[in-house]
């Protein structure tokens, strides 16, 4: 008989202090010295007030990535689970420290305890919550009796104002203004840093709650949809894309190859409809009544999609009133990786929850269009 899966601990890390939007260039830096035109437009549609940066005011890193995720495993520990009981390790991010090795070699690297089992699902948003799914069925499969999955970002590294001065150089030598294209400017006062990490278990918790997860479901769209967030590549104006590897060392540093950019216009037309179409299809296959959910955790990049993803559920008949959602992203900022186990996290230990109570967790990955959906029970 296949075993049932329980989270039964939530951690999280956040680095350093939380920064303030007026404070994000100081972090940040400003790209040919002057700042930037988009930010704040942005930040009035995204609405995110604070967030937090593995780096100092002089730009130095404070932690890697491989270290925020550690930090937040390390705080699933105690007494009765200590890090050599651990059997499985899977942690997801859109911003590993190396191409080689893997990140979750890394974080296995830097938590120690015995020779296990290890997978890093590569991705963005959605990675954190295909790590969950791998542990999940293992667990599931009776294969393990444990495991700790993970969601992590670096991100402010990757958007600091010094990897674009080559750009903007040439920008300027151009008669051209020295700021960024909006598509890379974009995704600068989007997103943040941390980590946060789930045990799951073949058994509940004897003491207090637990989190049963009943099924995951995930789905892509690349077999539709062309490329919209994306790094160490270029998109053409038919939307496909030429990888790094095809162009030479100079050429890498003046355009910029790998930063992070999002197609604006591609995203808006597509990531609510598109999550809508899968969210029907999930539903059905399920037999979920949307009545019966008392908390609905979707991982927004930008408050600017609340709204449209309430619009869309009326439209095809999953109604979700705005008082059951659950969200922290103006507070933490946009985690990708790790959004959705920073809000499974602050719930799970809110003192609000009661057993009995469903959880429906939403995580859309504008990449190429991944969607994940979690439906838990409270235990």
């Amino acid at each position: 008989m296949p075993e049932k899966v329980y989270i039964t601990r939530l951690a999280k890390f956040m680095p350093n202090e939380a920064v303030t939007n007026d404070n994000m260039e100081k972090y940040l830096g400003m790209v040919g010295g002057v700042p930037s035109k988009a930010r704040r437009v942005i930040l009035r549609n995204n609405q995110i007030q604070t967030r937090y940066y593995a780096l100092d005011e002089n730009g130095n890193s404070t932690h890697s990535n491989t270290e925020l995720t550690a930090e937040a495993i390390h705080r699933l520990m105690d007494d009765d689970f200590q890090i050599n009981d651990l059997e499985l390790l899977a942690c997801g991010t859109t911003s590993p420290d190396q191409l080689l090795p893997s990140h979750t070699s890394m974080v296995h690297g830097e938590i120690g305890g015995g020779n296990i089992e290890i997978i890093s699902p590569t991705g963005s948003c959605a990675s954190g919550m295909h790590a969950m799914k791998y542990a999940y069925l293992a667990i599931l499969a009776g294969e393990k009796k444990n495991a700790i999955s993970a969601g992590s970002e670096k991100l402010s590294a990757w958007m600091h104002a010094r990897n674009f001065e080559k750009e903007s150089e040439k920008l300027h030598l151009l008669e051209e203004s020295p700021i960024l294209a909006f598509e890379k400017d974009f995704l600068r006062w989007m997103l943040s840093d941390g980590a946060g990490a789930a045990l799951l278990q073949n058994k509940p918790n004897t003491k207090g709650l637990s989190l049963r997860i009943d099924w995951i479901e995930t789905t892509s769209f690349a077999n539709k949809l062309k490329t919209c967030m994306y790094a160490g590549c270029e998109k053409n104006g038919k939307g496909d894309i030429k990888g790094w590897k095809n162009f030479t060392e100079q050429e890498l540093l003046e355009r910029s190859v790998f930063s992070l950019r999002q197609d604006v216009k591609l995203l808006g037309d597509n990531i609510v409809k598109t999550g809508g179409q899968f969210q029907l299809e999930v539903f059905k296959k399920h037999n979920i009544d949307p009545g019966d959910i008392d908390y609905f955790l979707p991982h927004l990049s930008s408050e600017y999609f609340r709204y449209r993803i309430e619009e869309e559920n009326k439209k095809i008949g999953i109604n979700i009133p705005q008082e059951k959602w659950f969200t922290n992203l103006t507070r933490l900022g946009n985690v990708g990786a790790a959004s959705a186990y920073f809000m499974l996290e602050e719930l799970f230990h809110s003192g609000e929850l009661k057993k009995g109570q469903k959880i429906c967790v939403m995580v859309p990955e504008s990449a190429r269009f991944s969607y994940v959906f979690v439906w838990i029970t409270v235990v």
